[in-house]
């Protein structure tokens, strides 16, 4: 990987990995159009990077890291046991499930079922408008919806938004608890990676890693501040159809 493909990379990351489109689907597409083979370096790659929109969730969300926040942070971590239980106990089988085609699936059964979801909300005034206001039974089960996040190409950010949905929160609740539920998830997957895989950057490999870096950053900080502008007129429904197009069309390049 050389730095411009770094560059590239860092971009998608930080446009997709807190809109519920699958940042890991958009990742895949990118890097076999960019000729990269998944090697265990790049994958590891791809999955440190995703430590820069850890920083772009806390440089958003500052005010929240505070002691009078406690309780959401408790609600947070609440939320993040059932995927972390799952995924410590099942990692290697989900490792396996792992291929395009699977990734192409979800990506549109993700896309109904955000469509479903939008059917199912109309008209209905959510239980819950701000973030702190979340119950801790509605974080448990928005954690528990999570879980179909480990299925590769489900979106980690889609199913934790759809489960907020169900449960009440409105949907600018839901991305924001999204985004605060991205910070345990991600430093778990990403810590374990960059332990795993310290060695293999250095030197020049490093360099092209802070590319990506900064560049997912710059995008996911950007990113999460238009997606709360464009969620206050509209709804997930254009994000249900983009995965339905994106599914087939994922399907029919790669089958």
């Amino acid at each position: 990987m050389d730095v411009v493909q770094s560059l590239i990379l860092g971009v998608v990351e930080g446009i997709t990995e807190f809109l519920p489109i699958s940042s890991t689907g958009h990742l895949i597409v990118v890097s076999q159009w960019l000729g990269l083979e998944q090697t265990d370096t790049n994958k590891a790659y791809e999955v440190i990077i995703q430590l820069a929109a850890i920083l772009a969730v806390v440089a958003n969300y500052r005010e929240r890291f505070t002691f009078k926040h406690t309780v959401l942070w408790l609600k947070v971590a609440l939320s993040f046991i059932p995927v972390g239980i799952v995924g410590l106990l099942f990692h290697e089988q989900i490792k396996s499930i792992f291929s395009v085609p699977v990734v192409a699936i979800m990506f549109i059964v993700g896309g109904v079922v955000f469509l479903i979801t939008e059917k199912v909300i109309k008209n209905k005034a959510p239980l819950v408008e701000e973030l702190d206001d979340i119950t801790f039974k509605q974080a448990f089960l928005i954690g528990v919806a999570q879980v179909f996040a480990l299925i590769p190409g489900t979106s980690r950010a889609g199913s934790t938004i759809v489960g907020a949905l169900l449960v009440g929160l409105s949907r600018k609740a839901s991305a924001e608890f999204s985004f605060l539920l991205a910070l345990p998830v991600m430093v778990a997957a990403s810590g374990l990676d960059l332990i795993s895989n310290y060695k293999v950057f250095s030197g020049e490999n490093l360099t092209v890693l802070l590319v990506g870096f900064v560049t997912a950053f710059i995008s996911a900080f950007i990113v999460m501040k238009l997606f709360m502008v464009f969620l206050q007129r509209f709804t997930f429904v254009s994000f249900g159809w983009y995965r339905i197009v994106f599914g087939i069309g994922l399907l029919f390049f790669t089958i």
